[in-house]
């Protein structure tokens, strides 16, 4: 949970920016995104299955190439 505490001294928009920063390190709301809708796990395993085909033809792409 994020949780940002102001200080007295602090305006709404420096505490707004350390809160939105603290969200995105934490990466909530793409787990947020990935939540809102059900998914079956076979679907699940089926889109991680293509991100590594994906990645591992982008480094054998890299390798491939001469620099």
């Amino acid at each position: 949970m994020a949780r940002v505490v102001v200080e007295d001294d602090e305006t709404f928009e420096s505490a707004l920016r350390r809160f939105n920063k603290i969200v995105q390190f934490n990466r909530i709301l793409v787990e947020v995104r990935n939540r809102r809708y059900f998914e079956k796990p076979s679907v699940i395993n089926k889109r991680k299955r293509a991100a590594k085909l994906r990645k591992s033809r982008r480094q054998s792409m890299k390798f491939a190439q001469p620099e």
